[in-house]
């Protein structure tokens, strides 16, 4: 009898050079899913019956039919004759040691996809959503540590400041894309768009989005907001283009004055504002020290 806790280390003390020559050979890009299962099986040294026999253990213990394989079965799976059902893929990973994430993406479903869909249907219903990530090859690089001129009090670009990146698997960042989105952050001292963007904010910026629209919005919430970089600093603002001039609209809570720059020579559009994540109740920061730096977390927008 064939007991589910083998394990693939198991062939790594092995003394024949074939099966150590088939232990080091890269199948992930190469096999299909069933060949990838029967080099699997081959290396562990188990035959068909061996499975079939332990895949009888899982269905008694999880008291369900459907996890048993026939070796009929699993050799039409290795031929890639027939596709397993998530309950036979249980039962492979269980007996093999392999992870059932990886496995289900050789079979071309990664359940992390999940999460770009959700924003696409049923988005009128209100609704609980999973924002688990599987697996740990799905990483979003993030800022991790900021050079020390960064200054909490001023607006300025994250990707310009940061002497760390590192890497976390986090599935509100699934669609972040770092060759079309960088981040900003709205200074502590700055209130141009508050109360929509609040001071210490981080803004996703897409920079493929430049041309300032002209319309398209109904309410202030929908008016595109932009990141504007200047000669001394930076500003998110509403923007609206007269010839060559760039004008900054703030919002009117904020009290800020609306400014006029020359696209030429004084003002750029970095992109547009596509995401934020702001605190609802901002820092305490010292009136004798406004330099210091404040506690506001590095979590990078959606």
């Amino acid at each position: 009898m064939f007991f589910p806790a083998l394990s693939l280390t198991l062939s790594s003390g092995s003394n024949q050079p074939k099966f150590q020559c088939s232990f080091e050979r890269d199948t992930v890009t190469e096999d299909t899913p069933g060949r990838y299962l029967k080099e699997v099986r081959e290396r562990l040294r188990i035959g068909l019956r061996e499975v079939q026999e332990a895949s009888a253990g899982v269905v008694a213990q999880e008291s369900n039919d459907r996890f048993y394989i026939s070796a009929a079965r699993l050799t039409q799976i290795e031929n890639g004759q027939s596709v397993p059902s998530v309950f036979k893929l249980f039962s492979l990973c269980a007996i093999y040691g392999l992870d059932l994430y990886d496995l289900l993406r050789r079979y071309g479903v990664n359940p992390n996809r999940t999460q770009t869909y959700q924003t696409k249907f049923l988005a009128q219903t209100t609704r609980e959503v999973s924002a688990e990530i599987y697996g740990t090859d799905d990483k979003i690089t993030i800022p991790v540590r900021l050079d020390p001129s960064f200054r909490w009090e001023t607006t300025q670009l994250v990707n310009r400041v940061v002497s760390l990146w590192g890497e976390i698997p986090a599935a509100f960042l699934l669609s972040f894309n770092p060759r079309r989105h960088t981040y900003g952050y709205v200074g502590l001292a700055d209130r141009t768009m508050f109360p929509l963007l609040r001071p210490g904010a981080m803004v996703m910026i897409d920079s493929e989005r430049r041309n300032v629209a002209k319309d398209g919005w109904t309410t202030e919430f929908d008016r595109p907001i932009y990141f504007i970089e200047m000669r001394d600093g930076y500003r998110c603002a509403w923007c609206q283009v007269e010839g060559n001039r760039l004008m900054l609209i703030p919002h009117p809570i904020g009290g800020m004055p609306v400014q006029t720059f020359s696209l030429a020579s004084e003002a750029e559009v970095v992109g547009q504002v596509v995401g934020t994540a702001m605190r609802l109740v901002l820092p305490e920061t010292s009136s004798s020290a406004p330099e210091a730096k404040s506690p506001v977390p590095l979590a990078p927008a959606k």
